[in-house]
């Protein structure tokens, strides 16, 4: 446990960014989930689509400093790699 004021704040502030990244970071992830199995389904309109709402999902979990823009920049460009080879 925290024994000085300063690490008690801390520990306070650490757990009410993680309640708030924690739902923020799920999205994310679903998304990226979401274009993998439409790829993996073959079903072309779908992934597109899958495709579009993860970019905006991965580009407002940038935004928020979640994730670093190379890391976002890297998911985008795999994803649509993955979405031209189909």
């Amino acid at each position: 446990m925290a024994n000085t004021a300063q690490s008690r704040k801390r520990a306070r502030q650490a757990e009410a960014s993680r309640k708030h990244n924690a739902p923020l970071r799920t999205r994310f992830r679903s998304a990226i989930k979401n274009v993998v199995a439409a790829i993996g389904a073959g079903d072309k309109t779908a992934a597109e689509a899958a495709y579009k709402n993860a970019v905006s999902i991965i580009g407002k979990t940038e935004s928020k400093g979640l994730i670093h823009k190379n890391k976002a920049a890297r998911y985008k460009s795999r994803l649509n790699n993955q979405l031209r080879n189909m």
